[in-house]
């Protein structure tokens, strides 16, 4: 397609497409045109020294040009390259990621927050905290299992209580009324006796 019947402005919804041209605007200068005549020129500038400018525009212009051509052509290099030698993006970013993380572990700032790290934990406030800790730790533990101990206890002492046992008779009789003297016989039978009615 002939770039110059295109639309280029960047902008355009319809970048990169064929333009129409009427046919009463082509004798008309386009803005920003090179050798565009009907621009005044700067103040201070001659048309000799305007049109070195434009000229030198033009092979600046086609210097960029050659440039990406040049960039463009190394980069599908360097992908082919790397293909080949089965670096894919996921190893570079592995790569990069054990680089940074080097690179961290030698910065000044880590050093220095290794090495106060390193002295806090030698210091005699950091020992004896740990100390009492790991005391607080012991006497806890010991004062949990003499509290199971005693809950344990109690409970046994409770079991052989008065008490206890008349409830669990009470129980042993509720259940014999509801179930009957063949409690562990009859829970599979399905046809309901006499005795015990169905609820």
């Amino acid at each position: 397609m002939d770039p110059v019947g295109q639309d280029v402005n960047l902008n355009s919804p319809n970048k990169g497409l064929p333009v129409e041209h009427s046919a009463g605007l082509d004798g008309f200068p386009v803005e920003g045109t090179l050798g565009n005549s009907g621009n005044p020129l700067p103040p201070g500038l001659t048309e000799e020294e305007a049109e070195e400018l434009r000229s030198e525009l033009i092979k600046v212009e086609e210097e960029i040009g050659t440039l990406r051509q040049v960039l463009s052509a190394k980069e599908r290099h360097a992908t082919e390259l790397k293909r080949k030698l089965g670096l894919s993006p996921l190893n570079e970013l592995k790569q990069n990621l054990t680089k940074s993380w080097q690179d961290v572990q030698t910065s000044n700032a880590y050093v220095s927050a290794s090495a106060t790290l390193d002295d806090i934990t030698r210091s005699e406030a950091y020992k004896k905290t740990q100390e009492t800790l790991s005391q607080a730790g012991q006497k806890t533990s010991a004062a949990l299992t003499n509290v199971g101990s005693a809950i344990s206890r109690k409970l046994g002492d409770m079991r052989n209580s008065a008490t206890f046992k008349s409830f669990e008779d009470k129980v042993g009789n509720m259940k014999y009324k509801v179930v009957g003297p063949r409690g562990d016989e009859g829970m599979n039978s399905t046809s309901p006796t006499q005795e015990n009615p169905p609820f």
